[in-house]
């Protein structure tokens, strides 16, 4: 390998810290395309510059680090794997500061579905599209950019990640958890919300974000109107947020059965 193709090499790791064979093929632009990229990449693995994280997914290792020792962030490790990943539940919390807690389990949507990969440090779940979220048309509605190590990930906006949070609870960390994380949310759009609702059309959700705004409603300038709104979808006979979970508290308001911590907790949450 000449010093041209090397610097090159450098500068391509320096800008991505994670990348697919795909990307290093394109950027790289190797002769012998393909085979040509997967050869140098292979002499930077013997060195310990690089390290294969899964099939076709490499990560930069820094100077002072092993190979053996690295754990590579696994959000960039997750969209190199899937180009069109929208980051969701618990793992939209951290992506945009408001989790209570850090997580081991990261989640996504994507077209394209596949096996969790397991890693180092914790695992990396991959979602299919929501059926009302599938068309190109609407796919990224509700979503927002964030950026992290240089790179920009697509993320879904509060207002969604508040609905499916409660939608898929055990992918967003528990009641408990979530409802924490959730509260410290600056601003909800109600009306987007409100969309979201009606495009899952589920009383549950209903049920469950309205007692959310009511508990949260100074935070979030929740008129009673739009409670009044909410009320009106709720199930008509008391139901569990979460299917294969007994006991807890009936909020007879939402006729909604909650942990019974997540209810006594949240009681005084507001100022």
């Amino acid at each position: 390998m000449n010093s041209k193709d090397k610097v090159k090499t450098i500068d391509f790791f320096a800008a991505n810290p994670v990348f697919s064979l795909e990307e290093a093929t394109l950027q790289l632009e190797v002769s012998r395309g393909r085979t040509g990229t997967v050869d140098r990449l292979k002499y930077y693995l013997k060195t310990g510059r690089l390290m294969l994280v899964t099939r076709g997914v490499y990560a930069v290792v820094p100077h002072a680090a092993s190979a053996a020792g690295f754990i590579p962030d696994p959000f960039l490790v997750a969209v190199a794997m899937r180009k069109d990943a929208i980051f969701s539940h618990h793992s939209a919390l951290e992506l945009s500061g408001a989790a209570h807690s850090t997580w081991n389990r990261l989640t996504l949507y994507t077209g394209e579905r596949r096996r969790p990969l397991v890693l180092k440090n914790g695992s990396i779940a991959f979602l299919s599209d929501p059926d009302t979220f599938t068309s190109k048309s609407c796919r990224y509605y509700g979503t927002k950019k964030v950026e992290r190590r240089g790179r920009l990930l697509t993320v879904t906006g509060p207002e969604r990640t508040l609905v499916e949070g409660f939608r898929r609870i055990a992918y967003s960390g528990g009641v408990e958890e979530f409802v924490t994380s959730a509260s410290g949310f600056p601003v909800l759009d109600l009306e987007m919300l409100n969309t979201i609702l009606h495009r899952y059309d589920s009383k549950n959700l209903w049920a469950a974000i309205g007692w959310f705004l009511e508990r949260f409603r100074r935070v979030f300038h929740v008129e009673d109107s739009v409670l009044y709104e909410m009320e009106k979808h709720r199930p008509l006979s008391p139901c569990y947020l979460e299917r294969d979970r007994r006991g807890g508290i009936l909020v007879s308001r939402w006729n909604l059965i909650l942990p019974e911590a997540a209810v006594k907790r949240n009681n005084n949450d507001e100022p």
